[in-house]
């Protein structure tokens, strides 16, 4: 990778989300957890969650990820709250299909992952990138089963 690729896909953008994620941390009593692990890089991001009417109530997630899953982490952590598992699992599958398809960035409360349109290019990155929204969407399910 160049450094101008570096700069590309290290925006200010997306630096900035990276240093002020929401909802850091583990909740002490959640309905349902996941921890997800990118075998590429070793990233990993826990995501617990309580449920209420169907939707999420409450979220915070323990990131150790590079800037980018930082990034998506800051993202996921912005609008998972009052998210039902549908929605979450249709932002999982959009930003999927953006970085793999070339299909648009996910839209509504998600929206923000349209910052992450530059990791197109970079395949190695695409794990890291899913991470948080993986880990929301089978903390959701674990919390629906349990």
């Amino acid at each position: 990778m160049s450094d101008s690729d570096l700069v590309k896909l290290y925006s200010g953008r997306i630096l900035a989300l990276a240093a002020d994620i929401p909802h850091l941390g583990r909740l002490p009593a959640p309905q349902g957890s996941a921890r997800r692990r990118s075998p590429v890089c070793g990233s990993t991001i826990t995501a617990d969650v309580v449920m209420r009417d169907g939707r999420v109530a409450e979220f915070a997630q323990d990131v150790k990820a590079c800037a980018l899953g930082q990034a998506s982490a800051a993202v996921v952590g912005g609008a998972a709250i009052g998210r039902n598992r549908a929605e979450v699992e249709a932002a999982r599958d959009a930003l999927r299909a953006m970085l793999k398809d070339g299909s648009p960035p996910p839209s509504g409360a998600f929206s923000g992952f349209e910052v992450l349109l530059p990791a197109r290019d970079y395949k190695n990155r695409h794990a890291s990138i899913l991470l948080a929204i993986e880990a929301l969407a089978e903390a959701i399910a674990a919390a629906e089963t349990a």
